[in-house]
């Protein structure tokens, strides 16, 4: 299967958390082989990772914030697909 850029982009972050199975990683991987600007896209996010490691300790995000977030995230995402139509 085929992903788009915006599939990629949206689960960078179950990637870098490593939170995804093993053939989601691989999909996730093989397009970003193939595409410069979601490899680009996924470098700035794993700084972006690691910078707010460092700065926070390593502190854990309730649940219930972090399911909230990935929603707000695929709803962007949705709009910003909308409007690019």
């Amino acid at each position: 299967m085929e992903l788009d850029c915006t599939a990629v982009i949206a689960d960078v972050w179950l990637m870098l958390d490593g939170e995804c199975d093993d053939a989601t990683r691989a999909r996730l991987q093989h397009h970003m082989d193939h595409c410069s600007p979601c490899i680009e896209a996924y470098g700035i996010e794993e700084k972006i990772k690691s910078l707010l490691s460092r700065k926070c300790g390593g502190d854990k995000a309730p649940d219930s914030l972090r399911d909230r977030l990935t929603l707000e995230i695929h709803r962007s995402i949705r709009v910003v697909e909308s409007e690019s139509e």
